[in-house]
């Protein structure tokens, strides 16, 4: 039976390792058999590359889909990512639904695949919302005297910075900010070609770092594109807050009641600990707690 469902990375040499753990997670999986893992090159060596082909359904290089200036580049090769996922159809035109997996995450839960997929149907965008219960900062603000405040959000900064109106900056200054890293969409989405609209317009003048994630949530917040919201379990950020580990379920769950397992764990920003990204190194180690109220040494990264 042909795959209609894909899943989508990327990577560069950087998060090989990584990437191949995302890999390992959706094979951990039988209902993974009916899904194409596919894989865009920005900057995988040719050594690299052999050891992903038997892994994986398709390997395409990333391109510059986008035009961009060379002093933007700068010879950064793994920001095309930051354009590359909003063209999937372009490189993979025989599927009907994708699901981009940014490079560091990896499948806790499978459900959180199928929940994507059915989310993206009827030509809406399935994503998750930065905010869960027991995060406790949402929107940064400087205090400048009184009641008078600057305002600080990631999604206000990269709007104001690309050249969009105060409109549209204020519009989506204190909207709860849509991580890119993870979403799903249908091929014949009209969504693929508002959003590559919007993201050239903010390449215009913005940085490159960002802007994928800054188009979509204007286009979310502004222009109130039909999307499906998911649980935040489904594109879970360890640094924004650590998941707990059931020690009797072997598995990462949600820190509070009712402990719902995480479909989707992303190391997004990194996991420090004495300066080194557990991205980078697989032995660090954090202290979470266990449902059973211990506390644990543990990785976030995939193990088999």
């Amino acid at each position: 039976m042909k795959n209609t469902k894909a899943i989508v990375s990327l990577a560069d040499d950087k998060y090989f390792s990584l990437l191949i753990e995302l890999i390992n997670s959706i094979k951990n999986f039988p209902e993974s058999k009916d899904v194409a893992i596919c894989i865009l090159d920005a900057g995988l060596s040719n050594d690299n590359k052999k050891l992903l082909k038997p892994l994986v359904k398709e390997i395409k290089k990333a391109e510059w889909d986008i035009n961009l200036p060379d002093y933007k580049i700068q010879g950064r090769e793994w920001l095309k990512s930051q354009i590359s996922r909003a063209f999937l159809p372009k490189y993979f035109p025989e599927y009907e639904k994708y699901l981009w997996l940014d490079s560091d995450t990896w499948i806790n839960n499978w459900e959180a695949v199928e929940m994507f997929y059915k989310g993206c149907e009827n030509n809406k965008l399935a994503i998750v919302q930065s905010i869960a219960p027991g995060y406790k900062d949402v929107g940064r603000v400087n205090w400048i005297f009184k009641n008078l405040a600057s305002v600080k959000t990631q999604n206000y900064k990269h709007a104001k910075s690309s050249g969009f109106s105060d409109k549209i900056a204020r519009k989506v200054a204190f909207a709860p900010h849509l991580n890119i890293g993870v979403f799903s969409l249908q091929k014949n989405s009209p969504i693929w070609k508002k959003w590559q609209e919007l993201l050239k317009e903010s390449l215009t003048k913005g940085r490159i770092f960002g802007s994928e994630g800054l188009a979509i949530n204007i286009l979310v917040y502004f222009y109130n594109i039909d999307t499906e919201f998911l649980p935040a379990r489904y594109n879970w950020i360890a640094s924004h807050l650590l998941p707990k580990f059931d020690n009797e379920k072997n598995i990462f769950v949600e820190p509070f009641l009712p402990h719902n397992k995480i479909g989707i764990l992303h190391l997004a920003a990194g996991i420090f600990v004495n300066g080194k990204d557990m991205r980078l190194d697989k032995n660090i180690r954090v202290e979470i707690k266990q449902t059973d109220g211990k506390k644990i040494l543990k990785s976030l990264r995939f193990v088999n």
